[in-house]
């Protein structure tokens, strides 16, 4: 087996189905058509899947171009094993529904972890400074 060096080892996945996972925390599944030294991608009918507990939805996003930067994981899919899940598939609408919840339940319990550290004479750093350090 020949090695080959940093993305140029990606050409033997071309036209094979991925998952990405960014930084933003997406998760694409799609087609990998092209990718470049940047490792830049363009995926192909491609999907935005969303987890929530036990249950999951895609969204269709047709072709997608990621930046590199962007990429925190992708690994190939293996299609006799991509039915194999002990998760639910529902509705688009159901799933962001459950987002929606799920979200609701962290904020709610990060403002009475906040207030649980105000009484106590603690800071509590904001999240827009924290990206100045």
């Amino acid at each position: 087996m020949n090695y080959m060096p940093g993305t140029a080892s990606l050409i033997q996945d071309i036209d094979k189905k991925h998952l990405v996972l960014l930084r933003d925390g997406r998760t694409l599944i799609g087609f990998l058509r092209s990718i470049d030294q940047f490792a830049n991608l363009v995926l192909h009918q491609t999907v935005e899947r969303i987890h929530v507990g036990k249950k999951y939805g895609d969204i269709p996003r047709g072709i997608f171009v990621v930046r590199g930067e962007n990429v925190v994981l992708l690994g190939e899919i293996d299609l006799e094993k991509e039915s194999d899940t002990p998760l639910q598939q529902v509705s688009i609408e159901e799933i962001l529904e459950e987002q929606r919840l799920e979200l609701q339940a962290k904020q709610e319990s990060e403002k009475l972890k906040v207030q649980a550290l105000k009484e106590r004479g603690l800071a509590v750093p904001r999240a827009d400074t924290l990206d100045e350090y």
